[in-house]
């Protein structure tokens, strides 16, 4: 099948259900960040309560896009990304699959909210500078990695929990001063459901959670899966089989216009490089679109070259378009935007999404991509919840969760998660919603409010998992690559 030998086929049928358990685990590993308040408070019954997530999660993917999955890609070395021998990228793709997914089902296992957002990054990192400690890549090192897209995702990582903490203690604040049934503020009673419109606030939160987690998390699952098939089936998927070669064409000559007017005399040396290669790569694109081809009709390396192009195109645009140093005007900057644009999606699109610039080359999933991957999502989210729940609700303050805790920590988890899904940032649910939490918590009764050894075991996988993941992928990824020559 592809013209795989049988061994390879086998690889790459593994490969795609180990990416499928990856997001099965990711489910059930963060279906308490979704579902904790709601059974906690007796609102939902759990069965509901896992069903309903994981159809929210299901459909939060589904409607995502994949702005995320290709910021969690830009994290490799491009030429990672452009590595025709298959056996080099099937190495990239087993490493980052088994040490995701080894650190994933040992933090479940132990019942710790650790971030699988956390756990994906760390493993691609590892990868990067894996491939950094080759002999052929002696010449660019660590710098091969993408360390500008590896500092914006850090901070977000890094942000995001603290921002849910602060608006946690601020929300909770709010509703002390503003709501004068206090009856939220009380510990839910056993087996009795909340009163009907907390409940129905509950639910919504719940609701809201699971459908942000399916849109960022989600995400993840099919940058895996994209990987995985570049890796083996780069014919078929190393650009997007239904581009419009007019379209990239038109692009590229916009492109070529603005950088053309820039004055390189102010640029630093290394924003001349970044142009130098930028221009180079537009050059080369320009010959093999010059052909009227259509992505049919392109051979392998071809298809290899354009994506090589590509991502060089958008790698160095970002950059120069920031930069202080290159003057241009709005128009120019803003046709340059439009013309390396990524991909978008409506709130409501299914499948592929649309695309208006260069970066429509690679930023695609195909639809059965992406459906496998909501399968998997929502699955996962349907089992394994009871480990965790029992931490959200009881471990990380001493006095059990209230009404307004769980609504206010989980208002406060959707809003985050939908704002980083919109700037393509991937964040860790879980941590977005055990700080919010905890700032609930501190909003009650101060920062002795706190269980002492959750919340350090808590930090202490957010601290871990990025230098172990790191370790264990670049360890993997030197030992395939070993193994396979």
């Amino acid at each position: 099948m592809f013209g795989l030998d049988p061994t390879l086929f086998f690889l790459l049928c593994f490969c795609l259900l180990a990416a499928c358990a990856f997001e099965f685990v990711n489910g059930f590993h963060d279906t308490a960040n979704a579902v904790a308040t709601v059974i906690y408070t007796h609102s939902l019954r759990p069965t509901q309560a896992v069903v309903w997530s994981g159809f929210m999660n299901f459909l939060g993917l589904l409607t995502g896009g994949v702005g995320v999955t290709m910021s969690i890609i830009g994290l490799l070395p491009t030429e990672l990304l452009v590595d025709t021998n298959v056996y080099h990228s099937m190495a990239m793709a087993l490493s980052l699959l088994i040490s995701a997914i080894i650190w994933n089902l040992g933090t479940w296992y132990f019942g710790i909210p650790a971030s699988s957002s956390h756990t994906l990054i760390g493993s691609i990192i590892g990868i990067g500078l894996g491939h950094a400690l080759l002999p052929e890549a002696s010449n660019k090192g660590i710098s091969a990695l993408n360390w500008d897209k590896v500092i914006e995702i850090g901070q977000a990582l890094l942000l995001s929990p603290l921002f849910g903490f602060a608006l946690a203690i601020i929300l909770m604040y709010i509703l002390k001063k503003t709501v004068t049934n206090k009856e939220i503020f009380k510990e839910p009673k056993k087996k009795s459901p909340p009163p009907l419109w907390i409940r129905s606030i509950l639910i919504a939160t719940c609701t809201l959670v699971s459908f942000f987690h399916g849109r960022n998390d989600g995400q993840k699952g099919i940058g895996l899966v994209m990987v995985i098939l570049i890796a083996f089936l780069p014919g078929y998927f190393a650009i997007n089989t239904t581009l419009d070669m007019q379209m990239v064409k038109s692009s590229l000559a916009t492109v070529q216009t603005v950088t053309a007017k820039i004055d390189t005399i102010p640029l630093s040396e290394k924003e001349r490089g970044n142009l130098a290669d930028l221009k180079h790569s537009a050059s080369d694109l320009a010959i093999i679109t010059s052909q009227n081809l259509t992505p049919a009709t392109l051979t392998t390396d071809q298809k290899f070259a354009i994506r090589k192009a590509a991502l060089t195109i958008n790698k160095h645009s970002k950059k120069l378009i920031e930069s202080e140093s290159v003057a241009l005007s709005e128009n120019d900057k803003s046709a340059w935007k439009k013309a390396t644009a990524g991909s978008k999606a409506p709130f409501f699109t299914f499948g592929a999404s649309s695309s208006t610039g260069i970066a429509g080359v690679t930023d695609f999933a195909p639809n059965w991509v992406m459906w496998m991957v909501a399968l998997s999502l929502g699955l996962g989210t349907m089992i394994g919840w009871k480990r965790i729940v029992v931490t959200i609700g009881e471990k990380i303050g001493k006095d059990h969760l209230t009404y307004a805790q769980g609504a206010s920590a989980e208002l406060i988890a959707s809003l985050t998660i939908g704002l980083a899904t919109a700037y393509k940032w991937p964040v860790s649910t879980t941590h977005v919603l055990s700080s919010g939490i905890a700032g609930t918590m501190v909003a009650q009764r101060g920062i002795k409010n706190l269980q002492g050894d959750t919340v350090k075991n808590i930090v202490l996988a957010w601290i871990l998992t990025l230098p172990v993941t790191v370790v264990l992928s670049a360890g993997l990824f030197l030992f395939f690559r070993w193994i396979t020559g």
